[in-house]
């Protein structure tokens, strides 16, 4: 077992450690399960240790109104800026994303990630972290001007690739197996010694389905029509598309899981500087990593 953090701190930090630590047994406490994502589950399996503001913490989207009042409970402020995806508590400047999608709508959390999740320690407790498939699902759909997770991905294959469940990460992929075979082949060229970590049958699957594509009818038709799945990998640059082209929104029905007015929201929320510590740069990632 891994253990991700230490039981005492001083100072902010040690502040910082108690209100997670505090949340995390209340969580606990009222029967809600939860695992540990972020930045900590990425330092978790590939050891990258680097600056983070906040505790990301997924639960089922079924649990999402429980974890909240388990946690105003304590006196902690809650909110849901983003009810598609998203919602926090604050202790100060501090706080915790309660996590139960992902900002695409496209990586709702469900009974897999908590029966594949390995247990760690955290600031002293037993917890399930992320599991690296469906962490690196959410991931490769982030490539946004201002954020692009494709490192993150680099490195999970790096570190995890041969010991991935690849027939359930394709499947969490589905009908996106392109963005997945975007980032394999970017994995090829970063690192050209390393790509037996994928193993062989998931490139031939791939290429397969790209080559079994290039063979029908171009221009095969959406149910919707003229479709741009931009909008699944960047909330900002391809509103030109959906807004001025014609192209339907990959995000909304019948293609997408989204309502229009999550999507009003998400894309209201663009260049907002999120709520967090008040001093710049600040960096709790030693809280819980050193």
């Amino acid at each position: 077992m891994i253990t991700l953090g230490v039981d005492e701190h001083r100072g902010q930090e040690g502040q910082t450690a108690q209100f997670y630590a505090r949340a995390m047994q209340a969580l606990d406490e009222a029967g809600v399960p939860f695992l540990v994502g972020g930045a900590f589950a990425h330092w978790y399996y590939t050891h990258i240790c680097r600056p983070t503001k906040d505790l990301d913490l997924v639960v089922l989207p079924s649990d999402r109104d429980r974890a909240l009042a388990a946690l105003a409970a304590l006196g902690y402020h809650t909110e849901v800026p983003y009810p598609h995806w998203l919602a926090k508590a604050y202790c100060g400047d501090d706080f915790i994303d309660i996590i139960y999608n992902s900002g695409n709508g496209y990586s709702p959390a469900d009974a897999e990630w908590f029966a594949h999740a390995p247990v760690a320690r955290l600031l002293g407790r037993k917890v399930r972290v992320c599991p690296p498939e469906e962490l690196l699902h959410g991931k490769a759909f982030v490539m946004e001007r201002e954020r692009y997770d494709g490192a993150d991905v680099a490195h999970l294959l790096l570190s995890h690739g041969p010991r991935l469940d690849w027939p359930r990460l394709l499947r969490r992929f589905g009908d996106r197996w392109r963005v997945l075979l975007s980032h394999i082949v970017l994995f090829g060229l970063i690192y050209p010694t390393e790509r037996a970590a994928v193993p062989e049958w998931v490139m031939r699957e791939l290429v397969g389905r790209l080559r079994g594509e290039a063979q029908r009818a171009a221009g095969a038709g959406d149910e919707a029509g003229r479709v741009c799945y931009g909008t699944i990998l960047s909330r900002e640059q391809f509103l030109v598309d959906v807004k001025e082209w014609g192209f339907h929104d990959a995000r909304l029905p019948p293609v997408g899981p989204m309502s229009s007015a999550d999507v009003d929201l998400w894309t209201a929320a663009i260049g907002q500087k999120e709520r967090g510590p008040a001093e710049p740069g600040k960096d709790i990632t030693s809280v819980l990593t050193h």
